[in-house]
């Protein structure tokens, strides 16, 4: 027997589908059913850890949860994390197999679909219903040619297809109708109808567009989602959304106990890894972007993770940053970087291999008295520990090329069950770790916010944070949505 599936394609990137998938695995899951997603090929720099060392997207990671279950590299089997404008490290089954540049990768793709199709039929043969997530636009025909992400999938597992379209991007008619005028007929006929997403005002305003779309299309309308607030709350795939989050500033950031500033790299890895700072209502955020100073009123500047150290280190002194920081610390402010921003604090950088471009040393900051050596192996690994500093209970995961020693690394960040993690300056005010998804710990954070404001902790718990913005968007998933069509239509009754 064929198990249910569907899958919810976009008329573009970064219209909606991750969240609607995400929402649409709780809803599911809440009516008793067995659920696992899944997302053919993954295109991002925000990855997560399975229980079993490989690595998927994060937005996997997030909708394995909103089923109830753990994340699995089957539900993300290719994932491409972009090193350089014309290369990707492409990771298959969990692991880095290579890094390619677009020709290469394309001449790879029938023998990934191949990887592709074994994952899902694995999650299939677990699961009652499995939801499936496009990658980019459903419609781009140059791509079409042994495509693994879209319609090249939905045809050779012959699953059934809903296409999303956001209108707060505009031109959400032209974005259907041109799809449907791109896609192959068979393609056409996959399309059981579409969803229009991100809808702010009256919805019946759009009554005449949504006539004018299935007058041209054929397909129907399965509903509208009003833009949801608490959709934000929810960690994002894309680094593209850090312009739509972080640069509006929050009413309470003028009265916050505690700036941070997050230096946006280039190449930004697991930007997620602020999201539990940005919940934090006495604590104001700022992404400092490409041509901005660091904020002269920052406590503490904390340089990312970064799919290209070396790359995003020279990224950084071309923005004056690193003039920026030196000014900061004389200040009495702090710095923290974390995995890649970790190595850049160090005095030495070196690649010897090449894995990140030409083989050879580089100066790092000279913030820490640590070198850092760039080797093959990939440490993927879930943990847990304790900050030294505070004593707070700290959990994350690893996820780095490289090793670091030095002087620094006697004064450890943290310890992760006996293993010692970090490096912090004599001084106290410069730290570093490879530890992400750390600021998720409350008792971490709090601890961390208060050594620099005594109020700037509040009695927020970010896993309590998530789990209610699930619910709040599967119900609104299930106001919106004709999601007893969406069923019928997962099991081909439609």
């Amino acid at each position: 027997m064929t198990t249910p599936a569907l899958m919810l394609q976009g008329t573009g990137s970064d219209v909606g589908k991750s969240l609607l998938c995400a929402g649409l695995c709780r809803v599911f899951s809440r009516r008793g059913l067995d659920v696992r997603p899944f997302k053919p090929q993954n295109m991002s720099n925000n990855a997560a850890v399975t229980a079993d060392g490989g690595e998927i997207g994060r937005a996997q990671a997030l909708q394995a949860m909103a089923c109830g279950v753990a994340p699995s590299v089957d539900m993300n089997p290719v994932l491409l994390k972009p090193e350089r404008d014309m290369g990707a490290q492409v990771v298959v089954h969990g692991k880095r197999v290579a890094t390619l540049g677009a020709r290469e990768y394309f001449a790879r793709k029938p023998e990934l679909m191949a990887a592709v199709l074994e994952s899902y039929a694995r999650l299939g043969a677990q699961a009652e219903l499995v939801l499936i997530e496009g990658a980019g636009s459903a419609a781009e025909a140059n791509l079409r040619a042994h495509d693994i992400a879209n319609m090249g999938f939905a045809e050779r597992a012959d699953v059934p297809v809903v296409l999303i379209a956001d209108i707060d991007r505009g031109g959400v008619i032209a974005s259907l109708v041109g799809s449907h005028a791109l896609l192959a007929e068979s393609e056409r006929a996959r399309v059981r109808g579409y969803v229009i997403n991100r809808f702010r005002g009256d919805v019946r305003l759009f009554d005449d567009g949504l006539e004018i779309i299935t007058d041209r299309t054929g397909w129907p309308s399965l509903g509208i989602v009003p833009f949801l607030p608490a959709a934000g709350k929810l960690p994002a795939e894309d680094s593209v959304v850090l312009d739509r989050r972080t640069h509006e500033a929050r009413p309470s950031e003028t009265r916050a106990e505690l700036r941070i500033a997050v230096l946006e790299l280039s190449r930004i890895a697991n930007h997620d890894d602020f999201d539990p700072l940005r919940l934090e209502p006495n604590v104001a955020l700022s992404m400092v972007r490409a041509g901005d100073a660091i904020p002269g009123d920052a406590q503490l500047v904390i340089i990312p993770g970064t799919k290209s150290t070396l790359g995003d280190l020279d990224y950084l002194r071309a923005q004056g940053w690193d003039v920026d920081l030196y000014a900061h610390l004389r200040r009495g402010g702090r710095v923290l970087g974390i995995c890649g921003g970790y190595q850049m604090l160090g005095e030495r950088l070196s690649d010897p291999d090449g894995l990140e471009g030409r083989a050879g040393s580089v100066d790092g900051l000279g913030l820490l008295r640590v070198d850092t050596t760039l080797g093959p192996e990939k440490r993927l690994e879930n943990v847990s520990g304790t900050h030294l500093a505070s004593g707070a209970p700290v959990a994350g995961y690893e996820m780095h090329l490289g090793i670091t020693e030095g002087e620094d690394c006697a004064r450890a960040f943290v310890d992760l069950g006996g293993r010692a993690d970090g490096a912090v300056s004599a001084n106290g005010r410069v730290m570093g770790c490879y530890l992400h998804g750390l600021f998720a710990s409350d008792d971490f954070r709090n601890a961390l916010l208060a050594s620099m404001a005594p109020r700037a902790g509040a009695a927020l718990s970010f896993d309590d944070e998530v789990a209610a913005a699930l619910e709040t968007l599967a119900d609104h998933l299930e106001a919106h949505l004709d999601v007893d069509r969406l069923w019928r239509i997962a099991l081909r009754q439609e």
